[in-house]
């Protein structure tokens, strides 16, 4: 699958499409015009991936099996080829996160929680942390693995849990307006502090929309702020 880079040097930031999108969405919307003072002075290089949500849960042809099959392989090409493009790409210890917005905030993540001896950490925007909200009353255990509201309350294996707790950067945001769900945000960092791990949760106001307006506002305040 296509991938696209902006900037030369700085950590690398891994951009998950907000749904059924492509790898140059960031781009049309013009978030990434809004990150190029940061990109051109070296503090970040961005990378961007497609999304597969159209070939697993926002693709109401299939079954729930195939679905959930696609959403690992998903994972496990970002794991597996992504990852390693970027480090080849660039250095073989660069600092990596995962960021996305909507639907890509779960993905973003996900994928973090899952492998974070390959990723340091995540930016979720506008997202919320429970795979039933997409899966349309389907459930297996491939939900469950992929659904950190459900898995992480039981994560107690100290290799993945203790590298969780060592990221500084996880950053969970959301808006209170139109189309965003604050709750879900609120609940996910509750979690997290049950487990002891550091989280960053802020919460903006009522005229925050779930919309790319509010992405671009939000996204180069905490790189800005928080890196």
């Amino acid at each position: 699958m296509p991938i696209v880079s902006y900037g030369h040097y700085g950590f690398a930031l891994l951009l998950i499409p907000t749904a059924a999108a492509d790898y140059l969405e960031y781009e049309r919307f013009q978030l990434i015009d809004a990150l190029a003072p940061m990109i051109n002075a070296g503090k970040l290089r961005v990378y961007s991936i497609n999304s597969m949500n159209k070939e697993s849960w926002m693709n109401n042809q299939m079954l729930g099996e195939h679905k959930a099959i696609r959403h690992n392989q998903f994972n496990e090409y970002v794991f597996n080829e992504v990852i390693p493009f970027i480090r080849n790409s660039t250095s073989p210890d660069i600092m990596i996160y995962t960021c996305g917005a909507s639907f890509g905030a779960l993905h973003a993540m996900n994928l973090f929680l899952k492998r974070p001896d390959i990723i340091n950490g995540a930016i979720s925007m506008s997202g919320v942390y429970n795979l039933t909200e997409y899966t349309k009353g389907f459930w297996d255990d491939q939900v469950f693995y992929n659904s950190p509201e459900h898995y992480i309350p039981g994560l107690t294996d100290s290799y993945y849990l203790d590298k969780i707790k060592a990221s500084h950067h996880i950053h969970i945001y959301t808006g209170s307006g139109d189309f965003e769900d604050p709750e879900a945000a609120k609940r996910f960092a509750g979690i997290l502090y049950q487990k002891g791990i550091w989280y960053d949760l802020d919460v903006w106001g009522q005229d925050i929309k779930h919309d790319w307006p509010t992405w671009i506002k939000m996204l180069p305040y905490i790189l800005e702020n928080k890196f």
